[in-house]
Parts: C-alpha cells; sequence; structure tokens
C-alpha cells in the first residue's frame, strides 16, 4: 500500500491566494505522476491560511475531480467547524461530520485525530480524544495503522515550533506505547521534512506544498518562510515492513498527471 502525506498548503482567498492554491494542484499532480498510483491521500492539517468559509470553498474547486481518495486534517490555521461544514458527507472526511475519523483499507487503517485548540499555535488531543484513539487502535487488530495530526508529538530542535507542538504529547506516547501496529505518526505544521523515534514507532512530518520554514536551530525571536522546493512524502506499507520516501514537489521535474 502506498500513502501520499501533504501537509500546510495555507489556501486563502483574495489577490495572494492563486499562489498556494497553484502549488497544491502542482503537488496533487504529481502525485498522480507516480507509478503506481498510491492508494489514498492524507493532508495533515493547515488547510487553510485564515480558516474562512471562502478559503474551504477554495479548496473544495482545487480537489474537485481529484480521483482519490483523500483526506483531511485540522490544523491550528483551521477551524474545526468551518471544515467540518464545508465537507461533511463527503470522503475527505470519511462521508461523515467530524473532523477525527477511521478509514480502513485491507493493508491499514489511518485514524485521523484533531489537535487544533482554539485561540493558540499549539495542539492539544485532551482525554476523551486520546480514549477514543485507545478504542480505535484496539479494533484494528494487528493491521498497520497510521495515525495522522497536525501537531508533532516530538521537540524537533527548532525552538519556534518546539513552543508550540503538542501539549499532550506523553498522554499521546502512553496509548501508541501500547500499539505495536502502529507503523507511523503523521504529522505537519513545521514546514520541513523530519523524523524521529516516538514511542516505539515513528514520526514523519511533511514538508509544505507552499512555503518552508527555515532551518532555525538557535531560540532567538522570528521565523522566516523559504521559497525552497515543496514536496511530499510517500509511506510503503507491506506488513510490518513501512518505509518513508520523500517527493520533490516543485522544481522536481517529475511527471504531472492531469484532473
Amino acid at each position: 500500500m502506498f500513502i501520499a502525506h501533504l501537509s500546510d498548503p495555507h489556501l486563502m482567498t483574495g489577490p495572494l491566494g492563486a499562489e498556494p492554491a497553484t502549488r497544491l494542484h502542482t503537488a496533487l499532480g504529481r502525485v498522480l505522476g507516480l507509478d503506481p498510483r498510491p492508494d489514498c491521500v492524507v493532508i495533515t492539517g493547515d488547510l487553510t491560511e485564515h480558516a474562512d468559509p471562502q478559503d474551504y470553498q477554495t479548496l473544495r474547486t482545487v480537489l474537485a475531480g481529484f480521483p482519490l481518495p483523500l483526506l483531511l486534517v485540522a490544523g491550528n490555521h483551521d477551524s474545526s467547524a468551518e471544515l467540518s461544514k464545508a465537507f461533511a458527507g463527503t470522503p475527505h472526511l470519511n462521508g461523515g461530520v467530524s473532523t477525527r475519523y477511521v478509514v480502513s483499507y485491507p493493508e491499514a487503517t489511518l485514524v485521523v485525530l484533531d489537535s487544533s485548540k482554539p485561540g493558540t499555535p499549539a495542539g492539544e488531543l485532551g482525554t476523551e480524544q486520546l480514549a477514543w484513539l485507545d478504542e480505535q487502535l484496539s479494533g484494528c487488530g494487528d493491521r498497520p495503522a497510521l495515525v495522522c495530526l497536525h501537531h508533532p508529538p516530538i521537540r524537533v530542535g527548532i525552538p519556534f515550533f518546539d513552543a508550540m507542538n503538542l501539549i499532550d504529547r506523553k498522554p499521546l506516547a502512553e496509548v501508541i506505547r501500547r500499539h505495536r501496529h502502529v507503523v507511523r505518526v503523521l504529522a505537519g505544521h513545521v514546514h520541513r521534512p523530519i523524523s524521529a523515534a516516538f514511542a516505539g514507532s515513528t514520526v514523519t512530518v511533511a514538508p509544505s506544498t507552499y512555503r518552508q520554514s527555515e532551518l532555525r536551530l538557535r531560540n532567538d525571536p522570528g521565523m522566516r518562510s523559504l521559497d525552497e522546493p515543496s514536496g511530499f512524502l510517500l509511506h510503503w506499507i507491506d506488513g510490518a515492513d513501512c518505509a518513508t520516501h520523500l517527493v520533490p514537489g516543485s522544481s522536481a521535474g517529475g511527471p504531472l498527471g492531469k484532473f
């Protein structure tokens, strides 16, 4: 099974909205250019920049006609309520209205969480959602599972982002550690590709389809965006084996599929 992992498109309306929308469309075209095509696509949050209803309509327009299953995750720039309103009943929320849900394939189970916390860029899952996650992971047997959320549950060594990562990462680690079949924890938020061990599994952070963050490892104020090439991750799963590849997006020179 192949899962394409995109993140942080930051779609917006207005005069600056064309670039992030075009870059997301290009990344999705790059996904379609892979051979074989992925079985599904996950976008791990910050779908929009301002969580305006029109931003989500822009997202619907960009995704229209995309032929692969595509799952949406809420980020700190998103509104769970607006995301649900815009995509309720669509396959992008697995046909439901909740921004947390489970999608099962014969080869793997994907559990989508909502780590957005109104009023702060940091993330939090909460005890009720963590209990729900524990229940869902218990119900999928030994089938490989991927847990998808926006905020990385790890420190990444960039103080700017470490100050606003997942607040309850330790309780999440306790849940993940109980389920050895969790082969990956998928996240975004940092706008850089990162991987790290976590609770007996592996966290993989996807780069942004829009702009990347500078690798500022010292603790000083501010964070600049870089117009570095974008990209996404491709997760290959075969039983207990899982490998993750970085796929260049913009300036990649790879084939693009049309939709």
